[in-house]
């Protein structure tokens, strides 16, 4: 029998930090939380990095994916960790979930069931299209680039025409190993922000607004973007519950990005499915609401 029912996952940084900056903090404090909500259900919880070399993974039932935030650098290893560990343990949310959502050719999924989703033109490994020519081919003069695999805005660029040939002669070699998504810059970015909302076993439960520092178009916190809490309107609920009811199937917890595009419409920016960060310390009560959706997973993979 397993020594586990779930192991919180995390990545090796984040263990036993000898030091704690806020940024760690706030993962250790999150983590606890949800820690805390599916021990109070009843379960037995550890946590551990998904790279940890000692651990026997056939001692946990399942994997909750949290703050395995250095997957994207260490891609093929951490993938082909996910699909032999998958033979042993269920994963929460589950390997097709993972396998459907880790590339962001999802997008293309959700626009053809009807989500409205911001306009995106993929460009294949080796493509032999240079991004001056995908700009005369879109239209689009100003835009935003990107891997189609990856997380805190990794190899992620502007891109006008005065920086176009500075872009391409960086992000050549590395468009040779590996998938990348171009957009159209969304000029509510700036101003406005991009707002993320929590769906936990299909229940909306709370939102916030990320923005990014003066000059610049990322959100991310690893860039001087700043979060704080945000009351989402029906209409932005509306739209994330639609997103998630668009997957192949029911998420234990997803995280929705919307944000309004260039003719003002709400719009999904990303459908995050994996290890999103869920902002639980806006709203401790919400990691009770993961912990009801776990449970409900595990208890409908053992019927």
């Amino acid at each position: 029998m397993a020594k586990y029912d779930v192991i919180v996952l995390t990545d090796s940084r984040y263990v036993a930090p000898k030091e704690a900056d806020q940024y760690v903090q706030n993962i250790l404090t999150e983590d606890g939380l949800v820690k805390a909500a599916l021990e109070k259900k009843g379960l037995s919880v550890g946590r551990r990095s998904w790279s940890d070399p000692e651990f026997d993974w056939k001692e946990t039932s399942s994997v909750l994916f949290r703050t395995n935030w250095d997957y994207f650098d260490r891609f093929a290893e951490f993938y082909g960790w996910v699909q032999n560990i998958s033979e042993h343990t269920q994963f929460i949310n589950s390997i097709d979930i993972l396998n459907w959502n880790i590339d962001k050719h999802y997008l293309g999924d959700l626009g053809k069931k009807g989500v409205p989703i911001i306009p995106t033109r993929f460009i294949p490994r080796l493509s032999l299209l240079s991004l001056s020519e995908l700009h005369d081919l879109t239209g689009w003069n100003h835009t935003v680039v990107k891997p189609a695999i990856g997380g805190a805005a990794r190899h992620t660029f502007q891109i006008t025409e005065r920086n176009m040939s500075e872009v391409e002669e960086h992000l050549k070699p590395l468009m040779e190993q590996e998938d990348f998504m171009l957009q159209p810059f969304q000029y509510s970015i700036p101003d406005e922000g991009e707002i993320s909302l929590m769906v936990f076993g299909g229940v909306y439960s709370h939102a916030i607004l990320k923005k990014a520092k003066e000059g610049d178009f990322r959100v991310q916190d690893d860039f001087g973007g700043t979060v704080q809490e945000h009351e989402a309107t029906g209409e932005e609920i509306e739209l994330a519950l639609q997103a998630v009811k668009a997957c192949p199937e029911q998420p234990a917890y997803a995280r929705v990005d919307i944000m309004k595009d260039n003719d003002g419409n709400l719009a999904v920016s990303e459908l995050e499915l994996i290890e999103p960060e869920l902002w639980f310390r806006f709203k401790p009560e919400s990691a009770d609401l993961m912990a009801e959706a776990v449970l409900a997973q595990l208890e409908k993979k053992g019927d």
